[in-house]
Parts: structure tokens; sequence; C-alpha cells
């Protein structure tokens, strides 16, 4: 009987470590690379989002951050997202115009300069872009706005007429272009790399929200800051689809459910975090106003050119979601 006990308890207990190691093969580990430092609102939102979705999960799902460029470049994130290096990452939508004219919707100056115009212009170029990733193997968790962007420069700006010849930050084609238009020379510097970039003189200019401006204590080269509200861009966390299919229903629900908290808390802090900006760009000693007359009305002047070359090249799909954008 002993002997058949221990037998019995030796079963059992093969079992137990079999469903243990089970559940262990189970659990998921997703490394979430991100272009922004740890202190940005946006990593911050994301880590929220990360620590929710494992949580939630019962730690079956392991969502790490990885911040400020640390796993992949901004300008990488986008390719290791589609070839699977990276299951779910976070990028700048602009960025990617390049890849897509979509993409670049939120950046044509003038067209959605609040953030409740913002979201009416997310909510009618939703349906296109979900089509877009879609067709990339990526499928849209999130998005987040970033404040209004204005014009930083080394010295004071009148009109367009100062910008000739200026080093100007480029991010994106739409920035590029921005720079092409106001007769400046644009140069391509990613996020990380802004502080040097300003430091050695490589930039003296760019267009950019007083985030940006506060996280690389850009008031130690630059002097002055527009407050011209040309466009407000978006961040969007996105998901490679095969990773995605592999999480069971259960898994999936639990992700939806966090990226629609990391939207809403998203959002509201941008919301929040606007003014304050702008608040530490002055206190830092920073010119802060808002653009003169003349600077608003080139830059009014750009935003339609942009605007039209836009719809040449986004075609059918951007007619459709300036449309929907104008009819809400």
């Amino acid at each position: 009987m002993n002997s058949f006990v221990k037998s019995l308890g030796g079963i059992v207990s093969a079992v137990a470590l079999g469903l243990t190691a089970g559940a262990a093969q189970a659990a998921e580990k997703w490394d979430m690379p991100l272009a922004y430092p740890a202190s940005n609102y946006h990593s911050e939102n994301a880590a929220k989002f990360a620590e929710e979705v494992t949580k939630a999960s019962g730690g079956e799902l392991e969502i790490v951050t990885h911040p400020g460029g640390s796993l992949f470049g901004g300008g990488e994130i986008y390719r290791a997202l589609r070839t699977g290096q990276a299951p779910i990452g976070e990028r700048l939508i602009s960025a990617l115009g390049n890849e897509d004219p979509l993409f670049e919707v939120d950046a044509l100056p003038f067209l959605a300069t609040s953030f409740d115009e913002a979201w009416t212009l997310y909510q009618a170029s939703k349906p296109q872009l979900d089509k877009t990733l879609d067709a990339a193997g990526l499928k849209l968790l999130y998005t987040v706005a970033w404040p209004p962007q204005g014009l930083y420069n080394k010295k004071a700006v009148n009109s367009a007429a100062d910008m000739q010849g200026v080093k100007f930050r480029a991010y994106n084609a739409a920035t590029e272009r921005l720079a092409n238009l106001l007769g400046a020379v644009p140069t391509k510097i990613e996020a990380a790399e802004l502080t040097q970039a300003f430091a050695t003189g490589v930039a003296d200019s760019m267009i950019s929200s007083g985030s940006t401006g506060y996280d690389s204590k850009i008031w130690e080269h630059v002097k002055y800051w527009y407050d011209v509200q040309a466009w407000l861009p978006k961040n969007m966390v996105v998901v490679n689809k095969a990773a995605w299919e592999g999480l069971d229903e259960n898994l999936q629900q639990v992700v939806l459910e966090a990226a629609a908290n990391a939207e809403k808390n998203g959002w509201d802090k941008a919301r929040e975090l606007s003014d304050w900006y702008k608040d530490q760009l002055a206190a830092n000693g920073m010119v802060v106003e808002g653009p003169s007359d003349a600077l608003k009305a080139d830059f009014q002047k750009i935003g339609e050119t942009m605007t039209a070359e836009w719809l040449e090249r986004a075609g059918a799909d951007g007619k459709t979601v300036i449309d929907a954008y104008k009819a809400k």
C-alpha cells in the first residue's frame, strides 16, 4: 500500500510539475521599444499601459518598455515591428510619411490646431489608418497627441524671410517640406539626438511642442519659441499582427482594455501639460510668445500649399479623410 501511495504521489507530483512548466511556457514577454525619454509623458503612459497588461493578465503577458531609443532608435521601430523583431512599439505617426502619405495627415499645418480638432481628425482618419496598418501587417492599439507645435529659433523671427538659410531640424517628410517652403535648410534629426544637434550647431531651429523643448532643455541653446499652434502630431502604439493573433481572445481583450485606458489617459495628460510646458520654457529664460501677423500669414499660406500637395499624393484615401473631418 505504501508503495502504491508513493507511486501515486510521484505521478501527482509529475503532473503538477508538468502543469507548472506548461504555465511557464504559456507566459509571454513582449519588449516594447519607445523613442522618447522615460520621463516624457508618452513613455510614462506606455509604461502604465504595459504594467496594466502585465497585471490584468496575471503575468501571462508581460510587456517591458524600453524608452529613449535604447532597444531600437526612433527611425528603426516601425521596421522592427513589421519584421517581427519587436512585437509591440510606439512611433510618431507623421514620421512614416515616406511609407504612406496617409501617415502625414496630422502634420498638415493649420488643418487641426487644437486638441478637440486633433481628436476629430483622428476619428476621421482612423478607418484609413487601420486599413493602412493592416496592409503592413500591423494593428493599431492607441494614439496619444503631442501639444500644439511651435517654432523654436535661436534668433527672433518676424516673418518667413527671417528663416532663410537657417539649419532646421526635420523629423518627417512634412517638416522637411515645411523647411524648404520657409527657405530653411532641413536636417533629419531624431528625438534622441536633439540635444547634441543643437549643442553642436547642426540645428538652430525646429517646429516642435513645448514637451520636446522641455525634455531636451532647449533653453540652453535656443532663445525663442513662437506658439504658432501649427498642428498636433500623434504617437501611435501598434502591435505586429502575427504576435497579436498568437494571443488568445482573453489576452487580446486585456490588451484592448488597457489600450483604451492608455489612449484616454494620454490625451488627458497632453491637454494638462500643454500650458505647463510653455510656462517652463519661459521660466528658464526663453522668450515665449505668439507669432506676428506676418509670420502667421506666411504659415497659413504654407499650410494651404502643403495640404494641396498632400491631397495630390494621398489620392482618394486622403480626400476621404479630409471630407470626413470637415463633415464632423
